[in-house]
């Protein structure tokens, strides 16, 4: 089992100045990433996917969520809905690929039918050759289990315990910071979603995203003009943290041309910018003309998927040349994110020596990192221990 002092978070909810990281098996042990799935990512708000992959009525989208199969649905009136992709009746996987549903939800096993809602609609034969009814199949109480959602800036958020606070009250504070940006927003398109395949610990790319004290060494070329002392910190305890900049430069074009601002914003966002992590694994950033989101997939302990999507303002497609600039865009951000995966892959096999003890924070640099581990800490309320 765990040696103690490996499991021990005491050190971690000190003060920044006094603590410690968290211990090297919240990054590479199997029984401690089982208890996070638990207390940190499905007790918690985690996002699973973006809205814009299910636009219309119908669009179905299957996710695996650390093991547990989900559907994303797009319903008639509009709404999303997520429930377990899986059969009530002998618990087939219902969907396996994106696809338009033009009917029904209907199981390939026995053609068990489930509505866009969820409810169950027809279980053909279930009484017998040619009885589509039983006295003790109750339609009423078979339908897909709904597995709690909120979609908010185009993340689709889960609470598959269904124990936390409502997302307005989660995420209240953060809601209320970026209130100027509550207003409709559009995927870039192909050129603006990629992903990165990364061999690391989530928690790593969330610590990363965070602070900007690394800027200098890892992003020269954004160090050129958004340095280090041109940043602040961003911090909220038990709730999310990041970095804000005063200089951000928007993107021009060849001819002078630049995206649309989002609308009546104030003059924070002139030269301003924000990157913020919503714990537990969705990171924002957000702009006067652009926007982005960033879901952490964990794939495995040391595996993580970094599923990134661009947005602009909806004025963005009356633009000309707008395809020519989002791929700047979306080029220059690539760029930015790749230049981070040594960092977070060399700090994953760092954690496999056997002697560090977690870290020491910078009071000055470190605190929203500090403010993440603070949080996880909180949500392991019984971490394993030898026996």
């Amino acid at each position: 089992m765990l040696a103690s002092d490996q499991t021990n978070l005491d050190d971690v909810l000190a003060p920044v100045n006094r603590a410690k990281g968290l211990p090297n098996a919240h990054y590479v042990s199997e029984e401690v990433f089982q208890k996070e799935k638990q207390d940190v990512l499905f007790d918690n708000w985690s996002g699973i996917g973006f809205g814009k992959d299910v636009p219309e009525p119908g669009d179905a989208q299957p996710v695996d969520h650390l093991g547990m199969p989900l559907l994303i649905v797009r319903d008639k009136d509009g709404s999303i809905g997520v429930f377990q992709n899986t059969c009530r009746h002998r618990g087939m996987i219902l969907v396996e690929q994106p696809k338009k549903i033009t009917g029904a939800i209907r199981c390939p096993y026995h053609s068990w039918c489930y509505a866009l809602n969820g409810d169950l609609k027809s279980t053909p034969h279930v009484g017998g050759p040619g009885h589509n009814t039983h006295e003790d199949i109750k339609r009423s109480e078979l339908g897909l289990i709904r597995v709690r959602s909120h979609v908010w800036r185009d993340v689709i958020f889960v609470n598959v315990s269904g124990t936390a606070p409502e997302f307005a009250d989660y995420a209240s504070d953060l809601l209320g910071r970026w209130k100027e940006f509550d207003q409709p927003m559009v995927a870039g398109g192909a050129t603006s979603s990629f992903k990165l395949d990364v061999k690391t610990n989530w928690k790593l790319a969330v610590e990363n995203f965070c602070e900007s004290y690394h800027l200098p060494w890892i992003h020269p070329g954004l160090n050129t003009y958004s340095r280090l002392e041109d940043h602040y910190h961003i911090e909220l305890p038990l709730a999310y943290s990041g970095q804000g900049t005063l200089v951000y430069r928007q993107l021009e074009g060849e001819t002078g041309a630049k995206f649309p601002d989002f609308e009546k914003l104030s003059n924070k966002w002139d030269e301003g910018a924000e990157y913020i992590a919503l714990y537990p694994n969705v990171l924002f950033g957000v702009h006067r003309d652009h926007a982005f989101a960033i879901i952490l997939e964990p794939v495995a302990i040391d595996q993580t998927t970094e599923h990134i999507e661009i947005y602009y303002p909806p004025a963005e497609r009356d633009m000309e040349r707008s395809e020519e600039l989002k791929q700047a865009n979306s080029k220059q951000w690539k760029e930015v994110f790749e230049e981070d995966i040594f960092v977070v892959e060399g700090m994953q096999r760092g954690r496999h020596g056997q002697f560090f003890d977690g870290g020491k924070f910078s009071p000055a640099m470190d605190s929203p990192t500090h403010n993440f581990h603070h949080w996880v800490a909180t949500q392991m309320s019984a971490a394993p221990t030898s026996d």
